[in-house]
């Protein structure tokens, strides 16, 4: 059988989840129609009418494969023979140990190899609704501004009441930088829920003093203006934390910060004035985000002002707080492991859609929607990456990785970057070449380097894997 006996795999969106999508297609050797609505209809955030623009920054964050999981991640793109970071590297401007580009030599060169490939034609139209019932594979990478018809028919295919437009998200710490000499653990009057324990939130102590600090410093710290199209009605569920702050000193200690049916573990005979608690986000309990403390803070002020919490003086953060407009799927409910929706399997999701955050991620998870598309049009359809790689662990966390919600109907996923408290933990030598046990820095450099090292063996097998099936 030649390439062009198959029928074309058609992908909505020419962002970059959808471009790099169009690029693993063609490359295995299927044909892809890519459906752009820009020019014909034009968004508030997109400037010029190229595919892969982007709209933020110019920044793919570190470079760095071997101490930081987004530098992991872009190691792990280029091995797959990712077009984004052949355009990346190619249009690079200097930006220290992080990766930018030049936004318009970067979404020029993916619009012109896109349009240069054989077997990717590019349409120019919106698709409102679902896509036509002979397209059998198609890959729905709209991002943030999915149209409303499309969205209204997800919706009626799923049963779902709502697509998420998630208007607040709250920080996420890493756990091991978490002091839990001063913190404990301890659900709020021992309770046990669905499989807990009673000592399920870690929780951290602030006296009088300290919680009157923090107030003014959360009313005083530098805020967020959005755009008017990112603007969004604030809900009573997901205020906040210094709009609530601004509504009265005590608001919090009756709100998120209540310390009833809590005794410090380290000082029963005290009551604290206030606690912040913090909950595990992932199965993994490598990552515990700051229960109610949504924010628009700038991100520098959150940093700060967090880590005024007793407990919390070291605190690494695995994603910062914020509030703004987005459109994504509940994913682990809604997608099976290969990014397919369940309730109508030719359709699959790529991109921001589906609950990763950033331009890699995206196109991560666009690579990733690509190659199996790919394979199952090829009659080889393929495993996904190894939980251990960073590919494997970002789409983990969006089918498989989030903790069940607490309650019916309150939803625990939330859109993440990658970070490595996505990743199952690595042996690691915890001794230095002089014999001694290594600490502080150097332990932790240890560690990432572990967890690095084990990612690309792993991820270059899979790929040989896959290849192999392929092949055959």
């Amino acid at each position: 059988m030649t390439q062009h006996t198959h029928a074309p795999i058609h992908i909505i969106g020419g962002g970059l989840a959808g471009s790099e999508a169009a690029w693993q297609i063609a490359s295995a050797g299927v044909p892809v129609v890519i459906h752009e609505m820009r020019p014909v209809r034009k968004t508030d955030a997109h400037q010029t009418e190229a595919l892969a623009e982007l709209v933020c920054s110019n920044s793919f964050r570190s470079d760095d494969a071997e101490q930081n999981a987004v530098g992991l991640l872009h190691a792990e793109l280029r091995r797959a023979g990712s077009l984004i970071m052949k355009a990346a590297d190619a249009h690079q401007v200097p930006a220290g140990s992080a990766l930018a580009v030049d936004r318009h030599g970067f979404s020029g060169a993916v619009t012109e190899a896109l349009e240069a490939h054989p077997l990717i034609s590019i349409v120019r139209e919106e698709i409102a609704g679902l896509p036509p019932e002979d397209w059998d594979s198609v890959i729905v990478a709209t991002g943030p501004l999915t149209s409303p018809a499309l969205s209204q028919a997800v919706l009626e295919a799923t049963d779902e009441d709502a697509l998420a437009f998630f208007d607040a998200i709250a920080p996420i710490v890493h756990f091991g930088s978490i002091d839990m000499d001063t913190a404990w653990f301890q659900s709020r009057y021992d309770k046990v829920g669905p499989g807990g324990t009673g000592k399920d939130y870690i929780n951290c102590p602030m006296d009088k003093e300290q919680y009157q600090a923090f107030i003014q410093a959360l009313i005083d710290g530098e805020k967020t203006d959005f755009k008017e199209w990112e603007s969004t009605p604030y809900f009573d569920g997901c205020l906040p934390i210094e709009v609530m702050a601004e509504r009265g000193a005590e608001t919090l200690r009756h709100g998120p910060m209540k310390p009833m049916g809590l005794t410090n573990a380290h000082n029963p005979a005290v009551k604290a004035y206030a606690v912040v608690q913090l909950r595990q986000d992932n199965a993994l309990g490598t990552l515990y985000n700051m229960v109610g403390f949504q924010t628009k803070l700038k991100y520098g002020a959150q940093a700060e002002i967090f880590r005024m919490i007793p407990g919390l003086e070291n605190a690494q953060f695995a994603r910062l707080g914020g509030l703004h407009r987005n459109t994504f799927l509940n994913s682990p409910k809604l997608l099976d492991e290969s990014l397919r929706l369940k309730a109508l399997p030719r359709l699959r999701f790529a991109g921001q859609i589906t609950g990763c955050e950033g331009y890699v991620e995206s196109s991560a998870i666009g690579c990733l929607a690509g190659r199996f598309a790919a394979a199952e049009r090829l009659g080889n359809p393929i495993a996904p990456p190894p939980g251990t790689t960073a590919m494997g662990a970002l789409l983990g966390h969006i089918t498989v990785g989030h903790l069940p919600d607490e309650e019916p109907g309150k939803r625990s996923f939330q859109p993440m970057n990658v970070n490595f408290g996505l990743f199952p933990p690595a042996e690691f030598n915890k001794t230095g070449e002089d014999g001694k046990r290594l600490k502080g820095p150097d332990k932790n450099k240890a560690k990432r380097r572990a967890l690095t090292s084990r990612a690309l063996n792993d991820f270059d097998a899979w790929l040989a894997g896959s290849e192999r099936q392929a092949a055959e």
